[in-house]
């Protein structure tokens, strides 16, 4: 039964290893060739109806009334904002799309001050994983806003993710083909002095772009020493636990970063598929499941009575909250966007709290394990959460 579990698991990513990207009937230049894709100079932007920011490599379509962000990888990095998704009518077909505006480089990072200014000089930067296109993710980063009820901008990085369940491996070539867009674009916003605070919110394959970033902008910023990088939250994160372990120590929670108020916070379930997927694809754990890859370290907690999970080595800086026992989802792969439980830790680590009574300790100082809460009335998750029904997503 477990070998056909791990081959049902294994089945949606193994086929994208041939999943090859469709470059259409359409040439890229003429997607782009509408002057809204060319954003003027000071053209005005209605803060009220576009809330967030984002950042984006993608390629945009300007063709048709409603500008869409698409999954291919776009001629430069462009900037603008949005608001949560709605449905829209496109030809014949409804689609889900986030309503945008684009702007120049100079009036965003204008437009980013003025708002940071106006509130407590914190700003929150979400990173999406796989499997994800502009307007799904653009519905996460405005559900994590409202749940959350930060005080400060909330910017959306979006790279070329297919959206595609099949496309795994594009996913993966198109995010390494991204670290420089990131690595840049998160320099520059750490440098500006009139970020005080900048908290990184990471799911799944994004966390391979955060870490490294961050190590970078450590190693390259000239401002401050980077160390307003102080709130760093891995949710569900793809990322070699191993080479987290080792890289993490001399660079991104070093004790010259931790002693700067820097911490990372990693959510983990024992019960994601996805995570078990890629860990059947890659060979080795994942950061965001707590499977033992050791069999004689298993039997040892076994042996103790002790569940059979495995985490990262203790590192100053580094808390790690297994959210197994309340996960939530066919996959469990986003318990931080669908459980109360943990979307209740969620909001707090935000918040910069460091510890809550909820949660439990276990037999490492540095992990903690959350369990349901019987104050949490059934199909109360979503309401905790503050997140809106399931729709249509544009295909």
């Amino acid at each position: 039964m477990m070998r056909l579990l791990a081959i049902l698991a294994l089945a949606p990513l193994s086929g994208c290893s041939i999943a090859a990207v469709d470059y259409g009937k359409v040439r890229h230049a003429d997607y782009v060739a509408d002057p809204r894709c060319t954003a003027q100079p000071g053209a005005a932007v209605d803060g009220e109806a576009l809330p967030y920011f984002f950042a984006t490599s993608r390629l945009p379509d300007c063709r048709t009334s409603e500008i869409e962000l698409l999954h291919h990888r776009g001629d430069q990095m462009r900037y603008g904002r949005f608001n949560a998704p709605r449905d829209v009518v496109i030809g014949k077909k409804k689609k889900l799309l986030a309503p945008l505006a684009f702007q120049t480089s100079a009036d965003w990072w204008r437009a980013l001050q003025a708002e940071t200014d106006r509130k407590q000089g914190r700003v929150l930067l979400y990173v999406h994983g796989y499997r994800e296109n502009f307007s799904t993710t653009s519905k996460d980063a405005a559900q994590i806003a409202r749940m959350t009820g930060f005080d400060g901008p909330i910017i959306e990085y979006s790279w070329p993710s297919q959206g595609k369940v099949l496309s795994y491996v594009v996913d993966e070539t198109n995010m390494y083909h991204d670290v420089r867009n990131f690595r840049d674009f998160l320099k520059s916003l750490a440098e500006q002095s009139w970020v005080k605070e900048v908290v990184v919110v990471s799911h799944s394959l994004g966390a391979r772009l955060v870490i490294p970033a961050i190590a970078y902008v450590d190693r390259t910023s000239s401002s401050a020493d980077s160390s307003n990088i102080s709130n760093v939250i891995l949710a569900s994160p793809d990322i070699d636990r191993e080479t987290f372990e080792r890289d993490i120590e001399e660079e991104v929670l070093s004790a010259r970063r931790v002693a700067n108020n820097r911490r990372i916070t990693v959510y983990v379930s024992r019960a994601d598929k996805a995570l078990a997927a890629s860990r059947a694809i890659h060979g080795y754990p994942r950061l965001g499941s707590p499977y033992c890859f050791n069999p004689f370290e298993a039997a040892d907690l076994k042996a103790q009575g002790l569940p059979e999970r495995c985490y990262p080595a203790s590192r100053a800086g580094l808390t790690v909250i297994d959210t197994t026992d309340v996960s939530r989802g066919s996959t469990g792969h986003s318990n931080f966007l669908r459980s109360g439980v943990v979307c209740w830790d969620f909001i707090d680590v935000v918040a910069n709290k460091r510890t809550r009574p909820e949660r439990v300790a276990t037999q490492l100082a540095h992990v903690f394990r959350l369990l349901p809460d019987p104050v949490i009335p059934k199909n109360g998750d979503d309401a905790i959460c503050q997140r809106t029904p399931e729709v249509e997503e544009p295909q």
